[in-house]
């Protein structure tokens, strides 16, 4: 059996890289090198092992059993390599540290961004690398730190913090909500209403009402739907979080009615990979949105009150 400190860490880079895409031409982008140069270190690397890793199907390749076996162990390796890197860089005390986090574009428009300054500015030495994704992505295989997810939850392999659950409220542009005071709920079937026909059709039941909704307009993003209420295109049933801070500016104005909440669904979490779960960076931006999080309640309460 070779021995690992014989194998040049190239190879094993060149490997991973070519193991998470199954495709030389991708690890090649990535790692900044030629695709015959990647295509010779996996063979160089599978000369030394003795046996191959990929099998070859006419252009394309695909991870054997030995690749996968690899690759595991390479991953949590390398996982093990970044720690041992980020805690050299804090003991020597000179470096920026980084962290590579995800969440739905939503969520960081209409909450993360506005809040990013504070971070900043309590925490100069932790640079935050924000990707924003509608899908749900394996962190570790993709090299994320941390991501903001909304859903039932838990993820298995990662560890799961509930942050909030984000009701579902009516909201309207100054103007509409103006001229709808003092209306009752069945008069919202009138207006022009922005949302999901299944949630309207919930509301109007928690109002004691029947209603067939037909919104005049759905989006697949909370931000947008947000956006599209606060240009007065109608009544819009949103998830209170999305519109904390036009609620707080008044470019939004909650409308009377009952809450649409309990359904876990909606809730927030942040999840990261166990091996991190120690690191002080990434526990210093945990803490932090677990404290924004609690403001924004606080905040939304007070507009109750």
């Amino acid at each position: 059996m070779v021995s690992a400190a014989r194998l040049p860490l190239q190879y094993l880079a060149a490997f991973r890289a070519t193991a998470r895409s199954e495709n030389v031409r991708a690890a090649a982008e990535q790692l900044h090198l030629t695709h015959s140069a990647v295509s010779q270190q996996i063979k160089s690397l599978e000369a030394q092992l003795g046996y191959p890793l990929f099998e070859r199907q006419g252009r394309g390749i695909r991870l054997n059993a030995a690749g996968r076996a690899l690759q595991n162990a390479l991953e949590r390796a390398w996982t093990e390599l970044e720690l041992g890197l980020r805690a050299a860089s804090a003991a020597s005390g000179s470096a920026m540290q980084s962290l590579n986090i995800t969440c739905t574009p939503s969520f960081a428009q209409r909450w993360l961004i506005p809040r990013l300054g504070r971070w900043q500015a309590a925490n100069p030495h932790i640079v935050l690398k924000l990707f924003t994704l509608q899908r749900v992505i394996d962190l570790e295989q993709e090299g994320f730190h941390l991501a903001v997810r909304q859903g039932v939850g838990p993820w298995p392999g990662l560890v799961n913090e509930v942050m909030m659950e984000s009701r579902q409220i009516v909201v309207a542009a100054p103007a509409l909500a103006q001229r709808l005071t003092g209306a009752p709920p069945a008069a919202l079937a009138d207006e022009p209403l922005l949302g999901d026909a299944e949630q309207w059709t919930q509301w109007f039941a928690r109002c004691g009402l029947a209603r067939r909704v037909l919104p005049s307009a759905s989006f697949n993003d909370g931000g947008l739907l947000v956006q599209a209420a606060e240009a007065g295109m109608g009544v819009a049933l949103v998830r209170e979080l999305l519109s904390a801070d036009a609620l707080l500016d008044g470019r939004l104005v909650r409308l009377p009615g009952p809450a649409l909440e309990g359904a876990v669904q909606r809730r927030y979490h942040i999840v990261y990979p166990p091996a991190l779960k120690d690191e002080p960076a990434l526990r210093t931006l945990c803490r932090w949105l677990h404290e924004e999080m609690a403001r924004s309640a606080r905040q939304l309460q007070g507009l109750e009150a």
